[in-house]
């Protein structure tokens, strides 16, 4: 009886590319990894499939290779040994025995591994090499919708990028850690924290009692702050973000602005830095003195690494997009949004719920993928208006209780005077990690700053304990952390 095809490098393989350029591969390495998981111990088959993975069809060059492998991921999968003979029988009961080359190629293929111990080494050379033939896929398509000249270059690039992207993606092996091998770290990062005593571990807004509520915009957080429209959330937000450029000048504070030109923002800044009425500039009835200070603001605003993008309509993946190329210019502090539903999907979806859901889900995994804060303005609902109390809560957040879920911190800002229009509050209505609390403010609208009221008491600014201007300003929530939070009650003495 003839034998069948040995299935080595002349076999054809899964997916031939144009041209006459063999696609990478290395059939050693793959007859390696197969013959290694049928005589190795269950630990060696478990970090093959880590690399490897189980969802994939074309990590193996050889067709048959892929078959053989889904096959021994199938028994492993159901908590069964892997050894050839039942490897073999697993192949049969599918149909595939023959199409791999039968069981003598599954002998060859032992009899030709090098040794079981060495599985994720070769299992690292099978990924490389699938790595480069997806890649080369990628760009071939890229080339070929180019060729066909598709008048939307935007899209074709963000997608391109995309397919990149998720290609880096699959070659991270993300390994589980031992909870004794990461208490050294936590000892050392509270010893750090310890010596620091600023109470301030993430990016500092600028506000201090918000910065002691919030030790700071934490890595990683998904912070929205919402407001009514015309209440002041976009001045607030540019606040911060001249803060933060002046506190961290050697890292950049990014600003998605879906609403205002990037003129009318920079125009904020100038008032805001120069201390000057924007409304007097508007209408060009300003005195010499008054321009000095815009030069000499414009001079301050020119030196700080504040960086704009005014593209509106834009969606979630082209946001993240130019985040993350921006990541690797310049590192970031913080990211702004303004504002989160101004953002679609680009596509077809079942309501605005759902849409936003799905937006406000990307903006949390940017964050994490970035590892930086992300400042997300929302809207409020009308019903904020006609609450009883005249306080928004988190229920009046609109058009999806997901961004609720998403943020780590909610701020949600208000008047609480209708009388008083320069006097605002600030709530923290959610804090995943920390304590809620208010805090209050004053807005001078002529030239967009906000004061918190205790930033005005030099006593507290060097950092003298709570006194009377400080009660006014911080009113903490009665110890209450985020609703879904079970927490012990905070006090003052914890600051």
């Amino acid at each position: 009886m003839p034998r069948q095809k040995s299935g080595r490098e002349s076999d054809a393989p899964i997916r031939p590319l144009t041209g006459d350029i063999t696609p990478p591969h290395d059939g050693e390495a793959e007859r390696a990894v197969l013959g290694a998981m049928m005589v190795g111990m269950e630990k060696a088959v478990a970090a093959v499939v880590e690399i490897l993975r189980d969802n994939q069809s074309d990590t193996f060059y050889f067709p048959q290779h892929q078959i053989i492998y889904n096959a021994i991921v199938s028994l492993f999968r159901r908590n069964q040994p892997t050894d050839v003979v039942l490897v073999r029988n697993e192949l049969d009961r599918a149909g595939n025995l023959e199409k791999v080359g039968g069981a003598a190629y599954l002998a060859d293929l032992i009899n030709a591994m090098p040794s079981s111990e060495h599985a994720e080494y070769y299992a690292r050379i099978v990924l490389q090499k699938a790595m480069q033939r997806r890649l080369i896929t990628v760009c071939d398509r890229t080339r070929s919708l180019a060729y066909q000249g598709q008048d939307d270059v935007d899209g074709l690039l963000e997608a391109a990028e995309r397919e990149i992207f998720s290609l880096n993606q699959q070659r991270h092996v993300n390994p589980v850690y031992w909870v004794g091998d990461l208490v050294d770290d936590a000892e050392e990062r509270f010893r750090r924290l310890r010596e620091n005593q600023s109470g301030v571990t993430g990016v500092p807004s600028g506000f201090l009692p918000l910065d002691r509520l919030l030790s700071g915009f934490q890595p990683s957080d998904m912070v929205v702050l919402a407001a009514r429209p015309s209440v002041g959330k976009t001045a607030l937000a540019l606040n911060i973000s001249l803060n933060v450029a002046q506190e961290i000048p050697s890292q950049s504070v990014l600003i998605f602005s879906l609403e205002m030109a990037k003129e009318q923002l920079v125009n904020r800044l100038v008032c805001l830095a120069g201390g000057v009425d924007m409304g007097r500039l508007r209408n060009g009835f300003f005195s010499a003195q008054e321009l000095e200070k815009v030069q000499d603001a414009i001079e301050k605003i020119r030196s700080l690494p504040i960086y704009i993008d005014e593209t509106a309509g834009m969606t979630p993946l082209e946001m993240r997009s130019k985040a993350r190329r921006h990541a690797a210019q310049h590192e970031i502090s913080l990211i702004v949004i303004d504002y989160l539903q101004l953002m679609h999907v680009g596509r077809q979806v079942e309501n605005r719920q759902a849409e936003i859901a799905e937006i406000s889900r990307f903006i949390k995994s940017m964050a994490r993928e970035l590892h930086v804060p992300v400042l997300t303005l929302s809207q409020l609902s009308r019903e904020a208006d006609k609450d009883e109390r005249g306080e928004p809560k988190l229920v009046h957040l609109r058009e999806s209780g997901a961004i609720e879920q998403d943020a780590d911190v909610v701020l949600i800002l208000f008047r609480p005077n209708a009388q008083h229009s320069d006097q605002l509050c600030l709530k923290v209505a959610k804090h995943r990690n920390g304590p809620t609390g208010k805090l209050n403010l004053l807005f001078r609208p002529g030239i967009q700053q906000f004061v918190a009221v205790d930033d005005r008491d030099p006593a507290v600014k060097a950092g003298v304990p709570a006194n009377a201007a400080y009660d006014d300003a911080y009113e903490f929530g009665g110890g209450g952390y985020a609703e879904d939070d079970d927490m012990p009650p905070f006090t003052d003495g914890d600051l």
